[in-house]
Formats: C-alpha cells, structure tokens, sequence
C-alpha cells in the first residue's frame, strides 16, 4: 500500500482533510498527518482539531510519500507561506509522485508553478489568481495532479484517488461500502 504524507495547517478544513485520509485508510494507504507549526494538536477552520502523526520538520530530508494531499480552507496560507513545503513538493515533483490539492490548495501548486498548461480545477475563492480553474468539474486529473473543488467534492475527490493508487475496482468496493 502507498504512504501518503498530509502537511497539516492551523486552519484547514474539516471535511476536505478527513473524508481523503478515512477513504484512503479504509484502502488500506498509510497516511502521515504532519503539523506545519510546533504543535501536533492543529485546530481547523471550524475549531474541531485532528492529532497529527509528527511535525512536518521532522519528516526526514529524503523521504518520498506516494502521494502528498494538500487540504483547502485558511490554512492555504500558511501552506504557500512554508519553505518547508515547498521543499517537500519539490522533491516530490522529481520523484514523479501523485499531488493532490483540494479548494483553495491549488495555489500551493500554483506558487510552485506546477498549474501552468495543466487542466485543474479549485474553490471559486481562488478565481483571481487562477482564473483558469474548470469551475463546472468537481474533480480534475492531469497527469500525476489531481484537483478538486471543495468541501462539498470531498468524497468524490477521495474515492478519485484510491482509483489511481488502486484501480477503479478498489474505488467501487469503498464506495459501496460507505453507500455513496
């Protein structure tokens, strides 16, 4: 099974963080939280808070997750604030590992430059800085980038990437199993 590694900022949001990581869980993917800040206990946009696994500083300079999950909500901020992430997503864009971004998390592949000539969609928030965003697709892939909506798409966008980890049969098995 894949290693998936989820940088964790003050302020994400609820649902585009815990439906991915329970659907690729229930896939059987060890997912990874790692706090941005000093603090494993992160506080979302909502005030409900999610223990994290470890800090992101501590991840080890050359570790290489399968697929880096980039939530949406307030947190973008800080996010595309962090030489820690872009470190991160630089070396795993030279590994030709999956990316994932949801609602507003498209900027964080935006400020790295990986939108450019790529179909992608995001939150309608974002339409200034990424007025070429698919706003009628709920989930958009692009090569080893898969994007996605909002809070609202969630599900689709998690049961989307245990397809492309898994296949489409393991997508339909989770799907059913949590009658969606």
């Amino acid at each position: 099974m894949a290693s998936i590694l989820v940088p964790l900022p003050e302020g994400f949001e609820e649902i585009e963080t815990v439906t991915p990581i329970d659907v690729l869980r229930r896939a059987g993917h060890r997912v990874t939280l790692a706090a941005l800040g000093a603090n494993l206990l992160v506080a979302g946009r909502n005030g409900i808070a999610l223990q994290a696994d470890t800090l992101l500083g501590r991840i080890p300079p050359d570790a290489i997750y399968a697929l880096l999950l980039f939530p949406g909500g307030p947190g973008v901020r800080a996010l595309r604030d962090s030489p820690e992430v872009r470190d991160l997503l630089g070396r795993h864009v030279m590994a030709n590992a999956w990316l994932a971004a949801i609602c507003a998390a498209p900027l964080v592949l935006h400020d790295a430059g990986l939108l450019s000539g790529r179909r992608f969609t995001a939150h309608p928030s974002t339409d200034t800085e990424l007025p070429a965003a698919l706003a009628a697709e709920r989930v958009v892939v692009d090569g080893k980038i898969v994007t996605s909506r909002g809070a609202g798409t969630a599900l689709d966008f998690s049961l989307r990437l245990v397809e492309l980890l898994e296949g489409p049969e393991a997508a339909q098995c989770i799907a059913q199993e949590i009658c969606a």
